[in-house]
């Protein structure tokens, strides 16, 4: 973002700021954008909570992940409060008031408010562009299905046009996320080889460590299929799977990746894969089972754990599966793409005391450690031919300076900037839960297979991969 241009003026309306997520992630970026001199001069931030409160209050709850930056006494004065419930006309009235020109409206609230704000926000007028632009950011989930996310969306367009809404996940604002397609459209000798007839299979992991600890409410109405897969892995599927837009255009690209989306075959039950963690240990400290964890019911059929193999079906793609996974208490922090590339034919090696060269596999690491990897067989040094393996690595920390990011500077930056490349319309939303969707109904039923927490998760998801002679990449 070096090379950017200073953000248009604009006031920053965040619903829910006593919460973590503007506490945690969306000040300390804001933040880092002004260290950049990316944010306005006349830029205003107005905090809306349900909390008895002022101006200062809301400035002290926001203090502590930013308080000893340079920057932020710069940001700080420029936030104002705004008491109100999210279903009070007048508390809108107050916010018009206070709003001239440019508006971004920032839900960091429950999902269950979404629609709400929107409404309010439509009848008083707040989304009218007189005389400035007005957007609508909306963190995930984005709906519970696929009913939900389409009622949610005709919900939302009744009140405002795709081009003023944002669903943002956050993802799309990593690094290395953004540089998929950077490394697949700029590098000749990668695009030429995206294809079937040169990759094997796909994987993409999405493993934490952590348990769900004070989530269980949340997290027991969710599960990790709903949590994960329609939003995070899918569109990580799409950025790999995409075909080359016609331009980095926002339209361009979003329609490629809905594309895609689209294309997902229906996902085999027998190739679905649902675990729950138990007790067990990571990184040495003991950890309870999810069935023991607060607020989780103990009769509760919720996986934390799912894995799918499934099939995009375009041209490009057919015949190449791809392998997602992602679940809590597992062995390490992990989110990884692997990409797979097919054996080489042995027929030039048949002479030798080789019997099998390792595939080719080019690994891009989203975190904890953002780089990309590229695997490949050399030749050991001796009298005989013999192989090893070897991968030359990149790491970002090793060739630029990204300082601490919280993920949501780029993101953040776009919304007042206007550019939707990194956000989801509709139709991709929806295509995701289209995908999932016999699968959550089926899984209101019976009980996930247990694993034990520290582990790579249940037996039944390495069998996936042995079924088709293959295995997944180490966690890690």
């Amino acid at each position: 973002m070096s090379d950017a241009l200073t953000a248009p003026s604009a006031t920053f309306v965040i619903f829910g700021a006593f919460g973590d997520l503007a506490r945690r992630l969306l000040i300390p970026a804001l933040v880092n954008l002004a260290r950049a001199g990316l944010l306005n001069e006349d830029m205003a931030l107005v905090g809306v909570s349900h909390h008895d409160s002022d101006d200062e209050q809301l400035r002290q709850a926001l203090d502590e992940f930013v308080k000893d930056d340079a920057n932020w006494p710069w940001l700080r004065s420029r936030i104002r409060y705004l008491k109100g419930d999210f279903a009070d006309s007048t508390m809108y009235q107050a916010l018009g008031r206070q709003l001239t020109g440019n508006a971004i409206f920032y839900l960091a609230t429950a999902p269950a408010f979404f629609g709400t704000v929107v409404n309010q926000l439509g009848d008083e007028g707040l989304l009218n562009e007189t005389d400035g632009f007005r957007r609508v950011v909306i963190e995930k989930p984005f709906g519970t299905d696929l009913a939900s996310a389409q009622a949610l969306n005709r919900q939302i367009l009744s009140r405002a046009s795709e081009s003023q809404i944002y669903r943002i996940d956050h993802f799309l604002g990593k690094e290395t996320v953004q540089n998929i397609m950077v490394t697949r459209f700029g590098n000749t000798m990668m695009e030429a080889v995206w294809n079937n007839r040169y990759v094997d299979h796909v994987q993409i992991t999405a493993a934490e460590a952590v348990t769900v600890g004070t989530r269980g409410r949340f997290y027991d109405a969710t599960g990790a299929l709903r949590d994960m897969v329609p939003n995070h892995l899918f569109q990580l599927l799409a950025l790999i799977a995409m075909e080359p837009p016609i331009s980095f255009d926002a339209d361009a690209i979003r329609t490629e990746k809905e594309k895609v989306i689209a294309a997902i075959r229906p996902i085999d039950p027998t190739e679905a894969i649902r675990g729950r963690y138990c007790s067990g240990a990571i990184a040495g400290k003991a950890v309870s089972a999810y069935l023991d964890e607060p607020d989780v019911d103990p009769a509760s059929r919720t996986e934390t754990f799912a894995a799918l193999k499934l099939h995009v079906e375009t041209w490009r793609w057919s015949g190449v599966p791809f392998y997602l996974r992602t679940g809590k208490a597992l062995a390490t922090r992990d989110t990884e793409i692997v990409v797979q590339f097919r054996d080489v034919p042995l027929a030039l090696f048949q002479e030798t005391v080789v019997d099998r060269l390792p595939p080719n596999r080019l690994v891009v690491q989203i975190q904890p450690d953002e780089g990309i990897s590229l695997e490949f067989v050399v030749k050991r040094p001796g009298l005989v031919v013999n192989t090893a393996p070897v991968a030359m690595d990149f790491r970002y920390r090793d060739h630029f300076d990204v300082g601490h990011q919280t993920g949501y500077e780029t993101l953040l930056y776009d919304v007042q900037s206007g550019d939707q490349t990194l956000f989801q319309r509709a139709a991709q939303i929806e295509g995701g839960w289209r995908a999932v969707q016999p699968l959550l109904d089926l899984w209101a039923q019976g009980t996930p297979e247990g694993y034990a927490a520290g582990s790579a998760g249940p037996e039944s998801a390495d069998a996936l991969m042995h079924r088709a002679h293959r295995r997944w990449h180490h966690l890690g």
